[in-house]
């Protein structure tokens, strides 16, 4: 059900494909802001769960169950996150970005030291930051902060590397995209941020 096949070139697995469209099209409702980008981040995390265990990349497995639980909470914040309504895209204040940064460090000692030490995996401090800052990412996107997207294009730049290594040649080709998805994601967010500021 789950055997290998090429497309264009790419070997890659039916599962990959179906993760590789769900997360696409959830970038680009993200970009869009529709709230209905975190109903395709919940199952794209599910079937990404599925790949990454099969690539022995726990880390990134773990991380979908818990983009899962984001994507629930990032819903609700989307649509019900202010006493005056859904949220709209603003920029941290520089006290949030220095939690933000610190936050990072911090969940890529602890993840890499338990993937070094609890699992068979063959690269638990690239899989132990890249995790960890996708967690970054998330909580930032959830609630509609523009820099998000600086943490996935520093991510997504990386896991294309990490992903060529791993042999999973669609993911990296998808993270190639994502990169360029978040830059566009970045000019778009940022427009309406210094559009609410000067409303």
């Amino acid at each position: 059900m789950n055997d290998t096949l090429t497309i264009a070139g790419l070997t890659t697995t039916p599962l990959e494909l179906i993760s590789f469209i769900l997360a696409a099209i959830t970038v680009v409702l993200n970009i869009r802001q529709k709230h209905w980008a975190w109903l395709f981040s919940i199952v794209s995390s599910a079937t990404y769960a599925a790949v990454f265990f099969d690539a022995r990349l726990y880390g990134d497995m773990g991380l979908q169950f818990v983009f899962i639980a984001a994507s629930v909470w990032g819903w609700y914040q989307w649509l019900h996150g202010t006493d005056n309504g859904p949220l709209v895209a603003t920029w941290l204040k520089p006290s949030g970005r220095g939690w933000s940064l610190a936050a990072w460090l911090v969940g890529f000692v602890i993840l890499s030291t338990f993937l070094d030490n609890f699992t068979d995996t063959d690269v638990p401090h690239a899989d132990g930051f890249l995790t960890a800052g996708s967690l970054v990412g998330q909580l930032l996107l959830a609630k509609k902060k523009v820099e998000n997207w600086h943490v996935w294009i520093a991510v997504d730049i990386l896991y294309v590397g990490l992903y060529v290594y791993k042999g999973l040649t669609l993911t990296a080709v998808l993270y190639g995209v994502f990169v360029l998805l978040a830059i566009a994601g970045l000019r778009t967010w940022s427009a309406v941020a210094r559009k609410t500021e000067h409303a």
